[in-house]
């Protein structure tokens, strides 16, 4: 395997898993005031770009990372509309 994917491959786990625990625990405790509605957005609106990139240069692991992060962001995206 190319070195080069190998490095995107790690950096697009750590980031995309990164958000992992915060939807884990807006889940579990249906608690999410202190989670930024403007952040979630921008996130859920930058995840979406990246999406439409990695589409555009066929880059699986860039759209596997964010096709991962769309679906955590939008669960807690979802949570904090609905218990904000």
């Amino acid at each position: 395997m190319d070195t080069t994917l190998i490095v995107g491959l790690i950096a697009a786990s750590l980031t995309t898993f990164a958000f992992l625990p915060q939807s884990l625990r807006a889940i579990k405790t249906k608690h999410t005031k202190d989670i930024s509605l403007p952040m979630l957005l921008m996130l859920e609106f930058g995840v979406v770009v990246w999406i439409v990139y990695g589409s555009m240069i066929s880059d699986i692991p860039l759209l596997a990372a964010n096709i991962i992060s769309f679906i955590f962001v939008t669960i807690t995206l979802f949570l904090k509309l609905k218990y904000g």
